[in-house]
């Protein structure tokens, strides 16, 4: 059986540069993006999520000169989904969990743990050259869980941004 696909209501898009401040631009991008699509509630998970991935693409996926591509898309049936687009190799991977004699080692690369943990799924696909990391969120309304459906995305406006 497959599934149905949903039609997108709304999708914003990004480019930034290799440089570290692009991470909190980042992230005031999505959090934009969030309160214009009536979706603050979701703010704190995606927001960290977003800081995740594009740390991740600026340490390990995006060779000097180049940059990567943030896109937020919401589809009609209250799909929030985050990708971040690099033309680095490889492919990321949750990093084996530490054993409790660990002393704090490896406090860096554990994103993808973070990422693993706050959305409801998330995942690579193949791009030439590089690869997509993305994560979905569930798009609940502020009512006890109750799925927004419609409301989602009344002030959706297509912005593309470039930084």
């Amino acid at each position: 059986m497959q599934k149905e696909m949903q039609e997108q209501l709304c999708a914003r898009t990004a480019f930034y540069r290799r440089e570290h401040r692009s991470v909190p631009r980042a992230r005031r991008f999505a959090r934009t993006a969030l309160a214009d699509w009536e979706l603050d509630h979701l703010a704190d998970d995606v927001l960290l999520c977003v800081s995740e991935l594009a740390t991740n693409a600026l340490l390990h996926g995006v060779p000097p000169g180049r940059g990567y591509r943030l896109c937020l898309s919401l589809d009609e049936g209250g799909l929030l989904r985050v990708e971040v687009h690099d033309s680095g190799a490889g492919e990321p991977r949750l990093p084996v969990p530490l054993r409790e004699d660990d002393e704090g080692e490896g406090e860096s690369g554990r994103g993808l743990l973070l990422v693993s943990a706050l959305a409801d799924a998330w995942g690579v696909d193949e791009r030439v050259p590089g690869k997509i990391v993305w994560c979905t969120f569930r798009c609940y309304g502020k009512k006890s869980g109750s799925d927004c459906g419609s409301d989602c995305g009344r002030n959706c406006g297509a912005g593309y941004g470039k930084s």
